[in-house]
């Protein structure tokens, strides 16, 4: 029959063959006998590639390397398995492609340029671990029982656990020493009587998402040291948030921040489609920075992907899901985890050159029409759950939205706000002005606020939502005023809402206003807190005196005022520091109010 597929007689292989190349996208003939979302080996240089659309005997793949010099009739070998990613210990601190690869072993073995079709295995097979077996023979295994430790890096003790299609009875188990990446943990005996051999490094699909039991409410946050963040637009652990913004907002500075900084064990940062020269500096920075909390290096804990905007369309596509799936292996050991992907507009853009290729009707601006399915299917992998092994973990995805001209409007944005909970919109302006982060506290928001409140109040402070929504009411209305300002000066406001646009000020600059490098770069929640009363103290205090009609030129004059915008340089356990802070605004307000008291006198 015309298309049929073949057999190899030598291995059995099934085969099919090229019929048309377009770009990353191949039309292939006798394919009857492969599956949907089948990865296949395409070519005499045997090219990476996964079946997307089957028609009958044609099939169309998506190719993961660069197809340039295929020709027509070229076979095409079948692997028998979906998209999967090797997932043991051995990954963190690693560098890995969008599909999976080892960028180090890939630079040992090929040099500076990566030839088409090399394979290079995630995880070493041979690398030797230091194991403790925790289960024993004789015990009952099902999904998620913890069979043995490995202490992969000095932070992280990697946790074997029994795969979720593995149950029986452990009839061996391996003994405490050395075990190489490829080797054997247990054997399980099931109730058929079938014996399975559990390995270390265990094989994932990257489009499916890992089981739990259970899914658990977002209530405890995600805190980061950054005081626009958790002060006023806090993220819950098991949290989806956006970061959007045009070129210069910030965007991948402010990831930066947030994966050394965030109370999260592990930190997966995917640089999906970002130019070239930006991963560099990520792929030289991140080996070089320390863990602010114990001293050693932050790779210890951190898994880099990255597929830059010149490597093929197609990869860029599978690396969101390759990062997703490292993520929920971790969390399954009961970590917390935060994932960053920088950034999800380019991802959406690879699925809109792929999308034209196959010749499919178009929806706004090209992007396809299932676009916000394939953002849905992204961030709802996000979530605390618990575990199978009955633990608590969770993973956090905070994704950067590159919007053109930095139009929030523009499909991914809009559409990524469906699917998420927090917004942290980047301001232009703020950017230009060197305010930064240069999240706008007018455009952003966080649904998780609420959920929160109480993990603050029991661990922070009992006011923590009074002093949040206060200060967000202040800078709601400074907007109204700045506007008025604007137009005829500050001269002819009342002193009331002079004395509010000062607060806002003081807000903007000393509490929001926060350094990526120095001594501020982390500010637990206690210092923001602490930063944020203050200058509330001061706004309440002044706005008695102004109601008293005490001017507010009097009210804002001084060095215990002025020292407001400087709090954040203060140490956040040096409360002495603050409680002087308070007593000096304390004895400004009394020297105010008995200057203003004697003028009084005077007149009458």
């Amino acid at each position: 029959m015309k298309g049929a597929y073949t057999v190899d007689e030598t291995t059995g292989a099934r085969r099919g063959r090229v019929a048309m190349v377009n770009g990353p996208v191949i039309t292939a003939v006798g394919m009857s006998s492969f599956a949907m979302r089948e990865m296949v080996h395409v070519g005499e240089r045997r090219l990476l590639g996964e079946i997307i659309r089957m028609n009958g005997e044609e099939a169309t793949i998506q190719v993961y390397e660069d197809t340039q010099g295929m020709r027509v009739g070229e076979s095409i070998d079948g692997s028998g398995e979906s998209l999967s990613i090797a997932l043991g210990p051995g990954l963190l601190g690693g560098f890995f492609d969008g599909i999976g690869r080892p960028l180090a072993a890939l630079l040992d073995k090929e040099g500076m340029y990566i030839s088409p079709g090399i394979e290079v295995p995630t995880i070493d097979p041979d690398k030797a671990w230091e194991i403790k077996p925790v289960a024993k023979a004789g015990d009952m295994a099902s999904s998620g029982t913890l069979l043995g430790t490995v202490q992969e890096t000095g932070l992280v003790l990697h946790r074997v656990i029994c795969p979720p299609d593995v149950e029986g009875e452990i009839i061996w188990i391996v003994p405490e020493g050395r075990i190489t990446s490829g080797g054997t943990v247990a054997q399980v005996k099931s109730a058929t009587g079938r014996t399975v051999d559990v390995p270390l490094t265990q094989r994932w699909p990257v489009r499916t998402p890992r089981p739990y039991m259970d899914r658990l409410l977002p209530n405890e946050p995600l805190v980061t040291g950054q005081r626009v963040i958790d002060g006023l637009f806090p993220l819950a652990k098991g949290g989806a948030a956006a970061i959007p913004g045009g070129f210069g907002t910030g965007k991948t500075v402010t990831q930066h921040q947030l994966a050394k900084w965030s109370e999260a064990k592990i930190v997966v940062y995917i640089g999906c489609g970002e130019r070239g020269n930006e991963m560099t500096d990520v792929l030289e920075q991140f080996p070089v920075l320390e863990d602010p909390r114990s001293g050693r290096a932050l790779m210890e804990r951190t898994i880099l992907v990255a597929n830059t905007s010149n490597m093929p369309v197609a990869a860029r596509e599978a690396s969101i899901y390759t990062g997703i799936t490292i993520a929920e292996y971790f969390r399954d050991m009961g970590y917390d985890v935060a994932l960053m992907a920088d950034s999800t507009s380019r991802w959406a853009e690879a699925l809109r050159e792929i999308s034209g290729r196959l010749e499919e009707i178009p929806a706004e601006e090209g992007f396809p029409a299932y676009l916000p399915s394939r953002l849905a299917e992204f961030y709802e992998r996000a979530g605390r759950v618990v575990t199978l092994s009955g633990e608590s973990g969770s993973v956090s995805i905070i994704g950067a939205v590159s919007p053109p001209g930095g139009d929030f409007t523009e499909p991914v944005t809009r559409h990524t706000k469906r699917f998420i909970r927090c917004f942290w919109g980047l301001d232009k302006n703020l950017a230009n002005a060197r305010h930064f982060p240069a999240i706008s506290w007018l455009d952003s928001y966080s649904e998780y606020a609420q959920e929160v409140e109480e993990w603050f109040q029991s661990n922070v402070e009992p006011r923590w939502g009074e002093l949040r929504e206060k200060s967000r009411a202040v800078l709601m209305e400074d907007e109204k005023i700045q506007q008025v300002i604007r137009l005829v000066g500050e001269d002819v406001l009342p002193d009331d809402q002079r004395l509010l646009a000062y607060t806002a000020f003081l807000v903007k600059n000393g509490y929001l206003q926060q350094a990526a490098f120095g001594s501020d770069s982390y500010s637990p929640p206690l210092k923001g807190f602490a930063i944020l009363d203050l200058i509330m103290y001061f706004y309440d205090k002044g706005l008695e005196l102004v109601r008293q009609g005490v001017p507010i030129s009097l009210i804002r004059e001084g060095d215990a005022v002025e020292d407001l915008t400087h709090l954040r340089e203060l140490q956040a356990d040096d409360h002495a520091a603050f409680e002087n802070a308070r007593a000096k605004l304390d004895a400004h307000f009394t020297r105010v109010g008995t200057e203003r008291t004697r003028e009084q006198g005077g007149e009458r």
